[in-house]
């Protein structure tokens, strides 16, 4: 069951911390925490969504937030790999469609490296081999995680989600336990977490709107 707004925020799966000490949501109570969901193979994530949230780390991170990275998997897996991740951290290097993104937008230092440097601690989602064959159970499990008002949908309308879950699990190599557990939608996505350890707010996407919504909670 995916957690939900309002209720404890649960502690990111994290298989290693690439960069910084390593903690998590309950080792930060009194803090507003945001983690920033990224792919390493997202050129939206190097565009706006990392540096949204550098910018707001330095804004606010002596004024009560702590900022969180987190990258994750859930497509072009052959990319979007720890191996990537710590030379991206390490070196500044980046690749596939984020490397293209950011040259053609002239964004890159010596050649395809990062213009900037991630300050904040980065982990890595905690990735499952998916085994066995695709069931409908596991097609419907999906969709109700995943699309919680599906059951008031038309059955045509139920009908076209089925088939288009169905191409996704075949094609989908792993499970990424933190991203599923918080049914995020893509990358780059962002989880607000208030003082108290509750979840608050996920947003998909760089809105531009996380840092209202950042002052609001620490003036609570």
């Amino acid at each position: 069951m995916a957690v939900k707004i309002g209720s404890k925020a649960p502690n990111l799966n994290i298989s290693t911390w690439v960069q910084g000490k390593p903690t998590n949501i309950d080792k930060e109570k009194g803090n507003v925490v945001l983690v920033e969901v990224f792919q390493v193979n997202c050129p939206g994530c190097f565009l706006y969504g990392i540096p949204e949230a550098i910018e707001l780390y330095n804004n606010y991170k002596d004024k009560g937030l702590t900022v969180l990275g987190m990258a994750t998997a859930f497509e072009d897996y052959d990319k979007n790999t720890l191996e990537n991740l710590q030379k991206l951290l390490t070196t500044g290097e980046v690749i596939g469609e984020t490397y293209r993104a950011l040259a053609m937008y002239g964004q890159l230092k010596d050649g395809n490296k990062l213009p900037y440097k991630i300050p904040f601690p980065v982990g890595m989602d905690v990735l499952k081999k998916e085994t066995g064959p695709l069931t409908d159970d596991k097609v419907l499990d999906f969709i109700e995680q995943t699309f919680p008002e599906y059951r008031s949908y038309s059955e045509r309308s139920k009908a076209d989600l089925k088939n288009r879950v169905k191409d996704y699990l075949s094609h989908k190599e792993y499970s990424a336990k933190t991203f599923e557990e918080y049914a995020l939608r893509g990358t780059p996505s962002s989880i607000l977490i208030d003082r108290k350890g509750n979840l608050r707010q996920m947003l998909f996407g760089s809105s531009g709107h996380l840092e209202p919504i950042i002052q609001g909670l620490l003036s609570e």
